[in-house]
């Protein structure tokens, strides 16, 4: 059975963000030239995401969610957070929401944190430790889930 990765959710989220800023805006508190300010905050996460990414590249590990892991990243962004790649998307989803400026599609960025964080990351968490076990133990001793 196939899972949705997170970078399909994360898009997912960016068309259900604009959809209901477009359908059903509830209270627009963010006008022009303000909302541009939210294309900084897209920009920043979309490169920490491609950063953290490049890492696992670089050290030929497993990108893919649902697959085991190879080895365990634990430099670069990884000091920081031991999930850099979905800091990187929940902060381009608060941008996007600041741009669209609406409250709805804020609803969609508290969803976007709460499934990486009760779904993708719990599950990643459950592998890592059963798959490197005292020394991810160790690891998320060290470094904080999201910063």
């Amino acid at each position: 059975m196939q899972r949705l990765l997170p970078p399909f959710f994360f898009l997912l989220c960016l068309i259900a963000m604009a959809l209901l800023n477009k359908f059903a805006p509830i209270i627009r508190f963010v006008e022009y030239p303000w909302n541009l300010l939210g294309l900084i905050d897209l920009g920043g996460g979309i490169a920490i995401t491609l950063v953290a990414g490049t890492q696992f590249m670089r050290v030929k590990t497993n990108l893919k969610t649902f697959d085991k892991p190879d080895q365990m990243v634990t430099s670069g962004l990884f000091k920081y957070s031991r999930n850099p790649m979905y800091v990187g998307f929940a902060i381009s989803s608060f941008g996007v929401a600041f741009y669209l400026g609406s409250l709805s599609p804020f609803l969609i960025f508290v969803l976007f944190i709460v499934v990486a964080d009760r779904w993708y990351i719990a599950f990643e968490e459950k592998v890592m430790a059963d798959v490197f076990g005292e020394d991810y133990e160790n690891y998320k001793r060290s470094v904080r889930r999201w910063i």
